[in-house]
Parts: C-alpha cells; structure tokens; sequence
C-alpha cells in the first residue's frame, strides 16, 4: 500500500508542476504580448520634421497655392489644392506622410505641383514641411 500512496503524491506533485510550468508560460507570454503591443503602436506616429521649420519654408514656396492657413482652393492653374484643415481627409491613410513626400518631392504635373526636390528643397526640408502640414489638422476630429 506505501507504493500506492508514494504514486498518487508523485501524480500530485507532477499535476502540481505541469500548472505551475502552464501559469509561467502563460504569463510569460500575455508579458511578451504586452511588450510587443506596446512597441508597436501606430495610433500617433512621432512626426520625421520639425514643424517650425516646415512652417518658414511653406510660408515661401506653398502659400501662393495652397494659402497660409492650409485650406487649399484653387490655385491659378485652375487645379483644386487640398484642404489640409479637413481631419478626416487627412486622417485618410491614402494622404499619409508617404503620399505628401512623394506629392512633396516628384511633383503632380497634371496638377501644377511643382518637383520640389528639384528646385532645391532638401529631403530634411520635406520632412519638416509635412510636420508642418499636419499641424492644420491637429486636433480638429
């Protein structure tokens, strides 16, 4: 019989650390979840540019198309500009910083968008320029 009670405790004492092993993991996963969640979250991306900066350089070479406030209209091509103070439109993920970069730095010649890049606005200068941008939409849902 002391064989029999020697196997239920080590059954016991297995059960006991397979829970322990399963709750360690467990936990070691929801962390390694949390972490990674964390480390990734793409709800307010961190702007490339610095605002003010963008700011000085709209106020020169966009403004006579796209108004100092960023309301756009048309411009004297007769080509509509984009509103850039309409936060669901820039909250559309086809005007992401991407789309602004490439409209920024290759032009829309059908639309009188110049090539930046090639009139001597450097990738730095784009960067802030599209922080700048962004500011006509901060805060307006």
């Amino acid at each position: 019989m002391p064989e029999l009670n020697w196997g239920k405790r080590h059954m016991a004492r297995l059960a006991f650390f397979r829970f322990v092993a399963w709750g360690g993991s467990i936990a070691i996963a929801c962390a390694a979840f949390a972490a990674f969640a964390d480390s990734t979250d793409t709800a307010k991306p961190v702007p490339k540019g610095n605002p003010a900066l963008g700011k000085k350089i709209f106020s020169v070479k966009c403004v006579p198309c796209h108004k100092a406030d960023g309301s756009g209209g048309v411009k004297l091509t007769g080509n509509p500009t984009p509103n850039w103070r309409d936060a669901k439109r820039m909250a559309d993920p086809k005007h992401d910083d991407a789309y602004l970069r490439d409209c920024i730095t290759n032009g829309k010649p059908k639309s009188g968008m110049p090539t930046w890049s090639k009139q001597g606005v450097k990738p730095a200068d784009i960067e802030n320029l599209i922080a700048y941008i962004r500011t006509f939409s901060a805060g307006k849902k």
